[in-house]
C-alpha cells in the first residue's frame, strides 16, 4: 500500500475573480432586489412595571474599585516592620536577667560617679539635724495623772456646790433643825477663838463634836468628847479617820445614824438619817466655807468612810 500526497488547494486571485464576475450575464432589477440583503428588524422590548416582589437582574460582575490605603496605616506599617527585624536581631545576652548583686553594683557605681562630681557648699556642713525627744508614760505617771484629775474634779464640784449653797446659808439666826449652841459666835477669820470643845467656832469639826456630846447625853460644862479625847493628834477633819483607827473605834463603808461622815477633802458631817432607798441625810456646818448650818442628801458611795460613834 503506497502513501498518496494530497495536492494543495489553489485559490483564485483577485484579478481572476473580477474577470469571472464581468463574464456573468447581467441580472434583471427584480433579481438584484431579491438577492440584495434585507435589513434585520430590531424589536425594542417594552418596559414592564416592576412588581414589589420582583427580583432585579444581576448586575454584570466587573472589577472591584481599588481602595486607597490610609496614610496613618502606611506609616505604622513602615515603622512596625523595621522594629520587628531590629527586635529579632538583638543579641541573646540582652534578654538574660542580671543577678540582684549586679544590679546593685551597677546602681552603686553610677551613684558614686554622680557623687564624685558633686560640690558641697560650705554652709551645708554647718546644718544640724534636730531630733525631738519623747518618753513613754509609766504606770506610776498614769496613776498620778488620774489622781490629779480626780482631785481637780472634786475641787470643781466643791466650787459648784459652794456657789449653789451660798444663797441658802443662814447667818446670824438659828436655822430650823440647827441645835448648835454657838451658831452666832465669830469664826476664826472674824477674830473668834476656840469653843468649849477646843475647836474653832462654827467649823465642821466643832459641830460634829457637839452632836457626839449631845448623843452621849453631855450638853454642859463637863463635856464627854473634846479635842483632847477625840482627835488629840490634830484638829483638822482630815485627821479624824486616823484618830478613830488609833482609838480602835469602828469604821465602815455602811452608814448608821449618829455616825460621822468623813470625806477625804478635809470635811466631816453628822449622819442624821438614812432613807428607804439607802440615801444618807447629812447635817453639817461650814459646808463649802459657809460657816453655817446645812442639810443635804447624798449617796453612801459619796462618803469615803463612816466613823461610828465612839465607845
Amino acid at each position: 500500500m503506497s502513501d498518496s500526497v494530497a495536492s494543495p488547494e489553489v485559490f483564485p486571485t483577485r484579478r481572476e475573480l473580477r474577470a469571472q464576475r464581468e463574464a456573468l450575464p447581467a441580472l434583471s432589477p427584480a433579481t438584484e432586489q431579491f438577492l440584495a440583503p434585507k435589513p434585520e428588524s430590531v424589536v425594542v422590548p417594552t418596559a414592564k412595571p416592576r412588581s414589589r416582589f420582583s427580583v432585579s437582574s444581576p448586575k454584570p460582575v466587573g472589577r472591584f474599585p481599588r481602595k486607597r490605603r490610609h496614610p496613618v496605616k502606611i506609616a505604622i506599617a513602615v515603622l512596625a516592620i523595621p522594629a520587628i527585624f531590629l527586635t529579632a536581631a538583638l543579641p541573646a545576652y540582652a534578654f538574660t536577667p542580671r543577678a540582684a548583686g549586679d544590679l546593685t553594683s551597677a546602681t552603686q557605681s553610677s551613684g558614686n560617679k554622680s557623687v564624685q562630681g558633686l560640690t558641697v557648699a560650705a554652709a551645708a556642713t554647718a546644718v544640724t539635724v534636730a531630733r525631738d525627744g519623747f518618753a513613754a508614760t509609766t504606770k506610776e505617771q498614769l496613776a498620778a495623772q488620774a489622781l490629779a484629775a480626780k482631785k481637780a474634779l472634786a475641787a470643781q464640784q466643791a466650787a459648784s456646790a459652794r456657789a449653789a449653797s451660798a444663797a441658802f446659808a443662814v447667818y446670824g439666826v438659828r436655822a430650823e433643825g440647827d441645835d448648835y449652841p454657838w451658831y452666832n459666835m465669830p469664826t476664826e477669820s472674824q477674830g473668834g477663838g476656840l469653843s468649849p470643845l477646843s475647836y474653832y467656832y462654827r467649823e465642821c469639826v466643832d459641830f460634829v463634836a457637839w452632836r457626839l456630846n449631845r448623843d452621849a447625853g453631855s450638853t454642859g460644862s463637863s463635856w464627854r468628847w473634846t479635842w483632847n479625847s477625840l482627835t488629840p493628834g490634830g484638829g483638822n477633819a482630815s485627821a479624824w479617820a486616823s484618830a478613830w483607827s488609833n482609838h480602835g473605834w469602828t469604821t465602815s463603808k455602811t452608814p448608821v445614824v449618829g455616825a460621822v461622815a468623813w470625806f477625804n477633802y478635809n470635811h466631816v458631817a453628822y449622819v442624821q438619817s438614812i432613807g428607804s432607798d439607802g440615801s444618807v441625810v447629812l447635817e453639817e456646818y461650814n459646808w463649802m466655807g459657809s460657816h453655817s448650818y446645812h442639810k443635804r442628801t447624798v449617796s453612801p458611795s459619796d462618803v469615803a468612810l463612816f466613823l461610828y460613834p465612839p465607845a
